[in-house]
């Protein structure tokens, strides 16, 4: 790949992205198509990337950026619901997949297959929560699906490392790899924690926006390659350090210092133009390798463009049939336990006791119902895949230990481009349509939001009415506030960083002409 290549694709995506916002198209989708038709065009030259290369610098500040803006409390009150989607049934799509996958492609053999199940087994979600308002999502299914998408990752690269290492001849069992990803899982999650409590301890020692925006660049990078060189989860450390580092930096007494609003709006506007380019570069890389990709099908017979073609279709349509019967099943179940245990609360006074002593001990009070019905059908539909699909397909490496070719490697990556844009044709242009039909009403929803967002502000004008030695520390105060109100669950974290951020904002504009101790003046 040469600099005139790369400059042609981010100047081409500035430009659809632009399109399709102003017709309020998700961007990637047209992106991938318009590269994949690209890629036919007499002349166009093959774009050039090491496999590893893919994984390490692509997916780290993406995921970093996406857990950035997480909530920790929505995240613990829908674990379950959480870890039934990106675990239980990541794996059980992969198995599905991989095994269909082995029917249709006897040749590239059994553990190959099982490499492109991994592949197709995590969807993108963010993309769908990051128009949640748009598309009229509840509260409870963005939540739900924003922790999906931070979970599904790491359990998928995890079967995918395990596959390719069984390719390359190593032993694996199912045994040895649930033991894997608890043994990868823990360290990652260490590592990840460790890299932002370190940076916690540099950021606010060195007093200069453009010094400390560089260190959080650094951390998902270090935390991910740190993480992969003693094999553990490069996912989960980025994950661990994005919730570490961001909760903390803005709820955390501890953790405010002089000038630090200053970083924090200098980085937001850093993510979304990495976000931007990093997203842009995949879809239209793994868009352009389609004519190439069929090209080497076609000089094989073996599985052959036709074969290839057909595995895809067949796929497809198993990637969404599997997904939405897993949610189904696994949710249904749960409405069912909980019926059942209501019933004999109403029924039984001992238990209904029992039930109400159990509550008391929960710090988090009573947990939450199950997903409806609707909101299962919803979260079933968004099975789109994206990046980390592409990415993975051209992580795939070329040889293996021994030497020889990757057996299927053309076809996994073909059939993961063609999974992904299905999925992204059929589902993402259809999201919209569904949540509009499954008529959720969102009145309930939305007064308490409005109910929560007056409590916020008085707390905020409160902390502003209180002395103060001078303007700073009126902002601090205000902002110290809010995160005392998220620790006491009296407002959410979602809204206190909004506020927060306005109060940045705010801070930094009273400080354009007059600047800051210690701090670069915004100009």
């Amino acid at each position: 790949m040469n600099g005139v290549q790369l400059l042609l694709i981010i100047g081409t995506g500035i430009a659809v992205t632009s399109i399709a916002r102003r017709h309020r198209i998700e961007p990637g989708w047209v992106i991938v198509v318009i590269a994949a038709a690209a890629s036919f065009i007499p002349g166009v030259p093959r774009l050039e990337l090491e496999s590893h290369l893919m994984l390490a610098i692509v997916i780290p500040p993406l995921l970093y950026s996406a857990t950035r803006g997480a909530s920790v409390s929505a995240f613990g009150a829908n674990l379950r619901a959480i870890i039934s989607l990106g675990v239980v049934v990541v794996v059980l799509t992969a198995a599905v997949l991989g095994w269909l996958s082995s029917l249709l492609l006897p040749t590239i053999g059994l553990t190959a297959a099982f490499v492109l199940g991994s592949i197709l087994a995590p969807p993108d979600t963010i993309t769908t929560v990051s128009h949640g308002d748009e598309i009229g999502l509840p509260k409870r299914a963005t939540s739900i699906l924003t922790g999906e998408s931070l979970v599904n990752d790491a359990t998928a690269l995890t079967l995918f490392s395990i596959a390719v290492a069984a390719v390359n001849g190593e032993h694996a069992t199912w045994g040895g790899g649930i033991l894997e990803f608890l043994r990868t899982a823990s360290i990652g999650l260490a590592i990840g924690a460790g890299f932002a409590l370190l940076g916690l301890i540099l950021r606010k020692r060195l007093g200069n926006p453009t010094l400390e925006t560089a260190l959080t660049l650094l951390l998902p990078f270090t935390a991910f390659l740190t993480a992969e060189e003693v094999h553990a989860s490069g996912i989960l450390a980025v994950v661990a350090a994005a919730f570490s580092m961001s909760i903390n930096l803005a709820l955390d007494p501890k953790h405010q210092y002089p000038g630090g609003y200053l970083t924090r709006l200098q980085e937001e506007q850093v993510w979304r133009v990495m976000d931007f380019l990093l997203e842009t570069f995949v879809f239209a890389y793994i868009g352009l390798q389609l004519k190439f990709v069929l090209d080497d099908l076609a000089e094989s017979d073996d599985p052959g463009v036709a074969r290839t073609l057909i595995a895809a279709g067949v796929l497809l349509v198993a990637a969404i049939v599997v997904r939405m019967v897993a949610v189904f099943g696994l949710f249904g179940r749960w409405r069912l336990k909980h019926r059942a245990i209501q019933a004999r609360v109403a029924r039984d006074p001992r238990a209904a006791q029992v039930y109400r002593d159990r509550l008391a001990r929960r710090r988090g009070g009573e947990p939450l119902p199950p997903p409806t019905v609707k909101e299962t059908t919803l979260v079933g539909w968004t099975g789109m895949r994206g990046i980390l699909t592409l990415a993975a397909a051209a992580a795939v490496p070329e040889h293996t230990s021994s030497g020889a070719p990757f057996p299927g490697r053309d076809a996994i990556q073909a059939i993961a481009l063609i999974v992904t844009l299905g999925t992204l044709l059929i589902q993402g242009t259809t999201i919209g349509w569904l949540a509009k039909r499954l008529k959720f009403d969102l009145t309930a929803e939305r007064a308490e939001e409005e109910q929560v967002r007056e409590r916020a502000h008085r707390i905020v004008a409160e902390a502003a009415a209180q002395p103060a030695t001078d303007v700073d520390a009126s902002f601090e105060a205000q902002r110290l506030a809010l995160g005392r109100a998220v620790m006491e669950r009296t407002v959410t974290e979602d809204l206190a960083r909004e506020l927060i951020e306005d109060l940045d904002l705010r801070q930094a504009a009273r400080h354009t002409t007059t600047g800051v101790p210690g701090a670069t003046p915004i100009s």
